[in-house]
């Protein structure tokens, strides 16, 4: 895909562009829209930021490889500078994006999505560009509001999508942490990956307690949220 007119070059790294939606998926936690300039692969991430203030933060994808927007999910950090600016944004207004980068890219063959947070957001882009028909997905989140993107999840992947939610109980959803699932399991596939995208905590907690039930380093894929 070629490079839309809608933009300018702002530094050797950034664009310029407009955004085009800003929507509150949850309290808290948005999904950016902006113009697509680049290809990229279902995982990678770009560094977003504002023309003025801090330096650019780099997020996942939250789109599929064949969509015309990029979309960024992300939440409002209390004390943060960018993120409550994001959040305010509105369409029309400038931002700043780089060309996408990063190795956490997914394929077809099975495998497990493990995700706290808005950490889901890379293998929402692998479930966009149709990587999804032999995967396992467990979500991890601590209210019932925080699983996003369960509307279109749960039709296509219905029993291989699991959410674990620490604080609320409700239907079908496991009672805990994820990493406590994962604890409850007898019988993890040796060999398979297992993708984990989520806080530096969680990520170091589940990579341990897989090595812990014999799954091998190597299969152990992990991008940190911070």
């Amino acid at each position: 895909m070629g490079k839309s007119a809608d933009y300018t070059k702002y530094d050797d790294e950034l664009y310029q562009v407009a955004l085009l939606k800003n929507n509150e998926i949850a309290p808290g936690v948005y999904v950016l829209s902006l113009p697509r300039l680049h290809d990229f692969k279902a995982g990678q991430v770009v560094k977003i930021g504002l023309p003025e203030g801090e330096p650019p933060r780099m997020y996942s994808i939250c789109s599929g490889e064949k969509e015309d927007e990029l979309k960024i999910l992300f939440n409002v950090k209390g004390g943060g500078w960018l993120t409550p600016r994001l959040a305010k944004l509105q369409p029309g207004d400038s931002i700043l994006v780089s060309e996408p980068m990063g190795d956490f890219t997914g394929d077809d063959k099975p495998a497990w999505w493990v995700a706290s947070g808005t950490g889901i957001a890379p293998f929402y882009s692998m479930f966009k560009s149709g990587l999804g028909s032999n995967k396992t997905v467990v979500h991890g989140g601590r209210y019932l509001q925080n699983f996003y993107f369960e509307d279109e999840f749960m039709p296509e992947m219905k029993d291989q999508y699991v959410r674990c939610c620490s604080q609320e109980k409700g239907g079908d959803v496991y009672h805990g942490r994820l990493t406590h699932f994962l604890e409850d399991q007898d019988n993890l596939p040796k060999d398979q990956k297992f993708y984990l995208c989520g806080s530096p905590e969680m990520v170091v907690e589940t990579r341990d307690l897989l090595i812990r039930k014999g799954i091998p380093y190597g299969n152990i894929v992990a991008e940190i949220y911070f």
